[in-house]
């Protein structure tokens, strides 16, 4: 040993013990000089300490993952108790949320999740007969003003007769019963329009309208709309502008329905264009028609393009009306294009106008994906106002087909 040589008392190191070829095991030298010409040297195995602590390590190891088993089970079991009575109250609200009205949680115990499941149910129970009220409220509603409008068309039908006779014979009466009896027709009128179109909402809320399917060209149901419209274009000095296409758009549909979603819409135009122009354009591409009602007039405000659908809704309550309508025709006019599977939607800003699309497929029953018109003007989609966006499931509209405009208010008929 080189320590030993030099003259220290003793040195000490760990090594490796071979034995009779053998594995080497750890063991521990101690050597120290007697004499400057011997020197002591001791070796000791230390084999079995090394098997303790290799044991005391496993122990250890095995023990740790044991312990951490043991913490990750009584950690599974503490979370589920807690967050599983919480996942179940929230799947129990969504479901409650989707219309089933008979789900109810599981109250075990008295903790505070139980109390919380009682109060779930409790507050699910009387939202549950709310509802019921509600329905039975709103299907009485909707049994009377069917049985009323119904009732209403008899003795309606015997005073529009002899209305009517009257109106004939108003040139041999004098002036006050001559207006008298216009005035009577013009109320009768209107009248038969709000009874007809709470007899359509009522059908509609029935689920009892049905189509008369035909292929029309879109073209005639524009003319035959814009040409109903005509009296009240000419006596609000307004222009009813049309852009149809030359060749024919031709698409399953209700002629009648389509024609009356179209005069609705463009006689709204006329009523809000403020003396201007109202433009009527059509398009079609290889899967479906549209119509487009352009006015330039007050226009809608942000969120009103929706809200103008709803039933008796008006942008402008203190507004005055001139053409008596009855605040059921848009609603009645977006029940007719679902009837088809198409799309009517609106478009506006305020005092720069409103833009109203009706989209239909060429086929019936062909589910829609775009409308060859766009819903925003181009030239307003390319201004700094504010654009009604399509709605989401609508595909990326296309671009309009060639039309030809006609600068004045047509009545029905062929289009050259």
């Amino acid at each position: 040993m080189q320590a030993s040589a030099t003259g220290e008392p003793a040195y000490w190191t760990y090594t490796e013990i071979q034995r009779n070829f053998a594995s080497d095991e750890p063991g521990l030298v101690v050597g120290a000089p007697l004499s400057h010409t011997y020197e002591l040297y001791y070796v000791f195995p230390l084999s079995h300490e090394q098997a303790m602590l290799d044991l005391v390590q496993n122990t250890l190891f095995v023990v740790g993952a044991l312990l951490c088993l043991v913490l990750g089970v009584i950690s599974y079991l503490v979370t589920r108790q807690v967050v599983s009575p919480v996942r179940a109250a929230a799947g129990s609200a969504e479901r409650l949320a989707e219309g089933e009205l008979n789900e109810r949680m599981q109250v075990r115990g008295t903790d505070d999740l139980s109390r919380l499941a009682v109060s779930f149910n409790e507050m699910a129970g009387s939202l549950q007969e709310k509802i019921q009220e509600l329905e039975e409220l709103s299907k009485s509603q909707r049994q009377f003003v069917s049985d009323v409008s119904h009732e209403l068309r008899t003795p309606l039908t015997t005073i529009r007769m002899a209305g009517d006779l009257l109106y004939e014979q108003r040139d041999d009466l004098d002036a006050a019963m001559n207006r008298s009896v216009e005035l009577l027709q013009g109320q009768l009128e209107r009248f038969e329009e709000l009874l007809g179109d709470l007899l359509e909402i009522s059908r509609h809320d029935a689920g009892a309208a049905a189509l008369a399917v035909e292929p029309v060209d879109i073209r005639d149901c524009v003319l035959k709309a814009v040409g109903d419209s005509e009296q009240i274009a000419e006596k609000r000095g307004i222009k009813v502008v049309l852009r149809l296409p030359a060749e024919p758009c031709t698409a399953d549909m209700d002629a009648r329905r389509i024609t009356r979603i179209l005069r609705n819409l463009v006689v709204n135009a006329i009523e809000h264009s403020e003396d201007r122009d109202v433009v009527v354009t059509a398009a079609c591409d290889r899967d479906a028609v549209a119509v487009a009602v352009r006015d330039h007039g007050v226009g809608l405000k942000e969120g009103e393009e929706h809200l103008c659908f709803d039933r008796f809704w008006r942008a402008d309550p203190a507004r005055a009306r001139t053409t008596g309508g009855t605040g059921l025709g848009l609603s009645i006019a977006k029940e007719d294009a679902q009837l088809h599977g198409g799309w009517l939607q609106a478009w506006g800003e305020p005092g720069a106008g409103s833009q109203f699309r009706l989209s239909l497929p060429r086929s019936a029953g062909q589910e829609l994906r775009g409308s060859p018109l766009p819903l925003v003007p181009p030239e307003r989609s390319m201004g700094r106002g504010r654009i009604a966006r399509p709605a989401p499931e609508e595909a990326p509209a296309g671009e309009p087909a060639p039309a030809e405009e006609q600068g004045r208010t047509t009545t029905a008929g062929e289009v050259g």
